[in-house]
């Protein structure tokens, strides 16, 4: 143990202060036990992991070429990481070079470059209300003044962002576009189109999150918002090989415009020099002798059966009244339970049922709905998932008193 002195020390800087920790790793902690079937963290199949051919891609690289893959490298990242994520993008039709890229420590590490080198103190971001949790801590953390949007089951409301726009003069704005977390919606081409309109005419930075993309289940994909007119040369977009292959490798990406993205280098160079080299020469490794696509197909085959399993289940589990969507891909539904439900609340009582979610309210940078729930359906199998519900359906009756 630490001793402490009898003299004071500095206090944290305000930003420490003032930026809490994660419900959701908070959460994560207390169902850790075995027995608890969790719907609560976003965490990816690991039955699914193509372990062996990941391995067998470390392996190469080390037999190959272990000076380089363990040496220090650049902080723009890999010249073949980057080249195959910008072969991956172009042929999603979003023309793109490598030197267009920077490799990242995860994308989170993306928004963080992002909020370093576009946000003073007090500057205003707009985000979709409910928003990913992650994202609010980082621009907490940046001392940004955070002005939540409206949205509805289609998603964002384009002419709610124009007015709210026109009056708070933000910065930036932060959009998961495809299977927002945590709500698991899609925005229409059409609603892309209008955001990119309204970020060019009212000025602002769009920061496009883009890591449950390739997780389509059925229907059509949607563009990027980066390739809408208007869009081009203010949206810096953020992609993530935690869920197509494996969060473990913290391995993300950021397209940017030249200006933004040199001053990104410069935010990672001050940050962690460059991400690890072995991981990323893996990665390009296994892009180049691997076939991805394959190995997604058969996670998007499971991932389907895993939200039919959920979905399907729902009207038993959930009291009269409740609404939840059924999403084309990614991984999470969204649900609300009828007036007079807590959501919090209840979240003790499913825990001791052995089942947990995550409640909505944390995700709100506006008034909260505390009826809401989040709940991801990619880590169990079907049977699980079913017997979860069982679950989480005697825990709401128990747990629930109307006043």
């Amino acid at each position: 143990m630490l001793k402490t002195s009898s003299t004071p020390v500095p206090p944290l800087a305000a930003r420490a202060a003032r930026t809490g920790s994660s419900p959701v790793r908070e959460l994560l902690a207390l169902t850790a036990r075995p027995e608890v079937i969790s719907f609560a963290g976003g965490l990816p199949a690991p039955a699914l992991f193509d372990a062996a051919g990941i391995a067998d891609a470390f392996a190469q690289v080390l037999s190959a070429d272990p000076h380089r893959a363990l040496q220090y490298s650049t902080s723009e990242g890999d010249p073949a990481l980057r080249a195959a994520v910008a072969a991956r993008a172009g042929g999603r039709g979003l023309a793109t070079d490598a030197d267009d890229l920077i490799v990242t420590t995860g994308s989170q590490q993306g928004l963080s470059l992002l909020a370093g080198t576009l946000l003073e103190p007090g500057d205003v971001v707009l985000v979709e209300d409910p928003c990913y949790l992650a994202a609010l801590q980082i621009f907490s953390f940046a001392g940004a003044r955070v002005v939540p949007v409206p949205t509805d089951d289609e998603g964002l409301d384009p002419a709610a962002l124009d007015e709210i726009a026109a009056r708070e003069h933000p910065k930036l704005l932060y959009v998961v576009p495809t299977f927002q977390n945590p709500t698991g919606r899609t925005l229409s081409a059409e609603r892309r189109a209008a955001v990119a309109e309204v970020a060019a005419r009212r000025g602002l930075w769009i920061a496009e999150d883009d890591p449950y993309s390739e997780l389509r289940f059925e229907g059509e994909p949607v563009p990027w918002i980066a390739g809408f007119p208007g869009a081009e040369d203010r949206t810096a977009l953020l992609g993530s090989f935690s869920k197509v292959m494996a969060p473990g490798l913290r391995l993300g990406w950021l397209r940017a415009p030249a200006a933004l993205r040199r001053a990104c280098v410069i935010a990672k160079q001050a940050t962690d020099l460059h991400t690890s080299t072995i991981d990323q020469a893996a990665v390009a490794r296994y892009l180049a002798v691997a076939d991805l696509d394959a190995h997604l197909e058969r996670v998007r085959e499971a991932y389907r059966e895993r939200r039919n399993a959920l979905v399907d289940g729902l009207s038993a589990a959930l009291p009269d009244g409740s609404r939840w969507n059924r999403p084309s891909g990614g991984m999470f539904v969204w649900a609300t339970l009828p007036d007079g439900y807590d959501a919090t609340a209840l979240l003790p009582e499913a825990l001791r049922h052995d089942v947990a979610y995550v409640p909505g309210a944390p995700f709100f940078a506006g008034p909260p709905d505390a009826s809401a729930m989040r709940l991801s359906f990619v880590t169990h199998s079907p049977d699980e998932i079913r017997e979860g519900l069982e679950r989480l359906s005697v825990a709401l009756r128990g747990g629930h008193r109307e006043e």
